[in-house]
């Protein structure tokens, strides 16, 4: 299976490069995963709702564009919540269904275009809480690989 991660902004903390790599280290022999940073837009200081609705707008069409193939998973706080078996369950029967590639997006702090959402065959929430998108990119790769111990019945070390 191919696995897309297309999202805004790159990870700046050490501590978050540290757990992405340790992640796609342990994701290797189930699947493949590719990592799209997009540029995040800028935003004025002092930017009202119309500029942020824009930058909102931008980014959007730049993550459709990336996440150009492939069953496609927004992630929003908006989104409907699974279980982490839920969410192998889910994956295992998109691939008995031939998906061979999945698209998951992650937006920017100011979060996704409507645009987006309307696009995803799937918009999908972690929690109703709010995390920082560089955050979610780490609970995402954790969410993969947990499914995919799942799916295998094979131990996830606690």
């Amino acid at each position: 299976m191919n696995i897309d991660i297309v999202c805004i902004g790159n990870l700046k903390e050490p501590y978050l490069r540290e757990a992405e790599a340790e992640y796609l280290k342990r994701l290797k022999p189930y699947c493949k995963i590719n990592i799209k940073e997009l540029r995040e837009a800028r935003l004025p200081r002092d930017a009202g709702e119309a500029e942020e609705e824009a930058v909102r707008r931008r980014e959007g069409e730049a993550l459709l564009e990336a996440a150009d193939k492939g069953y496609l998973f927004v992630l929003d706080p908006r989104g409907k919540q699974e279980t982490s078996e839920k969410f192998a369950e889910t994956i295992q029967n998109l691939a008995v269904e031939g998906k061979s590639t999945l698209a998951f997006i992650i937006g920017g702090s100011l979060g996704l275009s409507d645009a987006v959402r309307r696009r995803a065959d799937t918009v999908l929430s972690f929690s109703e809480m709010t995390f920082p998108h560089q955050l979610i990119r780490i609970i995402l790769l954790e969410q993969l690989y947990r499914s995919q111990k799942i799916l295998r019945g094979e131990p996830y070390h606690k």
